[in-house]
């Protein structure tokens, strides 16, 4: 990082004059977290500490400055003006195998044109379960839509094992905690609607029948919206759907209930003191990450194909890196973010969670459509979908990989994700490019802040009255270093967004994507003393996040593509970071990926069968 020191500051250097090559004289700045984990007991002292008026204010104070937030946001000076939104002007630049989408059509019209942009092989065979071939891969949207379609099983049938399996998987023995909220009457009758549908043969969509999931972030009748609370459902009833669940309504999906999370999406484990701590299908002793941890969990247990996330600070791309499923944000405004919680104006985005990239890429198609006239809608940039081709993936790709901020990470992921990197290049030729990404801890920083700002500002009201004893103790700790941040560093946050957004859009005049390990760690144990309280493990977290800010801070398309296990057999993720709207790049990429692992997938340790009830 190329600045002057001075007393707990830093003068920045313009961001047009910084040198992005590989090799410059920009320094990595590993993430200085200064805070032991804390849980249980500890946990109820530390928050009580920080509430109080007399030692509150010097424990944030040496907290932040400990951890830099003084030295690289709060006292910086730079040049930059601040950006409060990353909306990115829409540059129709020219990709490869793509088709444009007309902007009038409906979201099954736009499910039919996805699914005609997939190869016509795509689906498994029966005997992929049998135990007589060792891969793996999740049923499909396409081999839900052939067994209705064909009759071999209905959408009645598929939620009464779903519920079954949903009733089994909250039993003491297994403790998954994958749902906040579900009506088996409700699911029963959406599917009675759906299988009358395919036995007059007049299906809305291929979405008709699939069983979905929606993150507790995201309004969904008949369910209060919780956020992972006791009380804020309370304060902000639930009146009707959010934008993207009428999209999947209209597509004739199934709704099968509300997803835990981690608490006000206020941290990045999973565990929810109200509601249980989600547990990872692949190692129930393990996190499934947060915050959309109950989305990925019914993904990776098979109970869902596809379910819904926010992703604020990695929240989709995370826990789906750990839980071994794909994890896709698309671009800051291509979703409608209408009906979803407003924890955080600026950085958070609805993203989808799916066994495959064709299921994520068919819900992105659904509800990035528009509504109907009726509807509230915004003007967006034109939308293009990729035309797949396992046989002929798209040429010519630059994977820009800033070497440092790649390798910091544990060594299971790196020698993984490194792996990836030349398999891509032996099988497609795809070149990957070195750069400097440069500040990416003054990134973090800058996205905390605003992400903590944002949240409290949004809860202001709400929090005044409220009875600290509704919340978790982890939440009450993040809250009270969110509502320290002032308007300067909120101010100074955004001008370091501006800095970040020149440097992203650099590196991109010389790359197709940024790739990256999608965490800096698999998933860690869950124990006994923060399930009660929650627990303060900021090392891990900031191991988690390291990755995946630039999507949220800077409004970036960005996916999360299972790419191997640990030595402990806990899956590990590669994430593609992609230009502003390019999404159907983003997919291609993606999806050639995909085809280089889809054979080495392995079954969780909690998975059902919903579709053919096979184990």
């Amino acid at each position: 990082m190329n600045m002057m020191k001075k007393e707990s500051r830093v003068v920045y250097q313009a961001a047009k004059e910084v040198d992005l090559s590989a090799g410059s004289s920009q320094t990595y700045l590993r993430a200085n977290v200064k805070a032991p984990r804390v849980a249980g007991f500890l946990v109820k002292v530390f928050a009580w500490f920080l509430e109080s008026r007399i030692f509150g204010t010097l424990i944030l104070y040496i907290l932040k400055r400990d951890n830099l937030i003084h030295k690289l946001v709060s006292n910086a000076e730079m040049e930059e003006a601040p950006v409060y939104v990353p909306i990115h002007p829409f540059d129709d630049e020219e990709e490869q195998d793509v088709k444009q989408v007309g902007a009038d059509l409906s979201p099954p019209e736009q499910v039919q044109q996805a699914m005609e942009c997939l190869p016509q092989s795509l689906g498994k065979s029966q005997k992929t379960f049998n135990g007589l071939n060792s891969s793996f891969r999740y049923w499909t949207i396409s081999d839900y839509s052939r067994a209705y379609t064909s009759g071999d099983v209905t959408p009645r049938t598929v939620v009464e094992r779903l519920i079954a399996a949903i009733r089994e998987s909250s039993t003491p023995s297994f403790q998954m905690s994958f749902f906040i909220n579900y009506d088996a009457e409700d699911i029963l009758k959406q599917a009675t609607e759906s299988t009358l549908r395919y036995e007059r043969g007049v299906p809305i969509s291929a979405l008709d029948g699939v069983p979905i999931a929606i993150k507790d972030e995201i309004d969904c009748l008949p369910y209060p919206t919780t956020g992972g609370t006791k009380w804020l459902h309370k304060l902000r009833p639930c009146t009707d759907d959010a934008c993207c669940v009428k999209c999947l309504r209209l597509c004739g999906a199934i709704i099968v209930g509300k997803t835990n999370m981690h608490e006000l999406g206020a941290g990045t484990s999973g565990i929810n003191p109200h509601y249980g701590a989600t547990r990872n299908p692949y190692d129930r002793s393990k996190i499934a990450g947060g915050s959309s941890s109950g989305s990925a969990a019914v993904v990776a247990s098979g109970l869902c194909p596809v379910a819904l996330g926010v992703d604020g600070g990695g929240s989709v791309r995370m826990p789906a890196s750990l839980c071994g499923v794909v994890g896709f944000k698309p671009t800051f405004g291509r979703v409608l973010h209408s009906g979803v919680l407003p924890l955080n104006w600026t950085v958070g985005m609805v993203g989808i969670l799916a066994g495959t990239i064709e299921d994520a890429f068919i819900v992105y198609a659904a509800i990035s459509a528009r509504l109907p006239p009726h509807q509230p809608t915004v003007s967006q940039p034109k939308v293009y979908f990729p035309l797949l081709n396992p046989t002929k993936p798209i040429s010519g790709i630059k994977l820009a990989k800033y070497g440092e901020w790649f390798n910091d990470c544990s060594d299971d992921i790196r020698e993984c994700c490194s792996n990836a990197l030349d398999r891509l290049h032996k099988q497609y030729g795809w070149k990957t490019v070195e750069v400097t990404v440069p500040e990416i801890e003054v990134m973090r920083l800058a996205h905390y802040t605003t992400i903590g700002s944002e949240c409290t500002a949004s809860l202001s009201n709400s929090l005044e009255n409220l009875d600290y004893k509704e919340l978790g103790w982890d939440v009450r700790v993040a809250l009270a270093v969110y509502g320290s941040f002032s308007s300067k560093e909120y101010i100074k946050a955004q001008r370091i967004r501006n800095r970040q957004m020149q440097f992203h859009m650099n590196i991109f005049a010389h790359a197709d994507v940024i790739v990256s390990p999608t965490t800096g760690v698999t998933a860690y144990s869950i124990f006994d003393d923060a399930l009660q309280t929650g627990e303060l493990d900021y090392i891990n977290g900031a191991a988690l996040v390291r990755y995946s800010i630039a999507g949220n801070f800077l409004g970036l398309p960005a996916v999360s593509v299972p790419v191997g296990y640990d030595r402990a057999g806990l899956p590990i993720g590669l994430q593609l970071i992609g230009k502003p709207w390019s999404e159907a790049t983003l997919i291609h990429i993606a999806f050639a990926l995909q085809e280089l692992y889809v054979s080495e997938y392995r079954e969780p340790e909690v998975y059902y069968d919903v579709l053919h009830q096979q184990k």
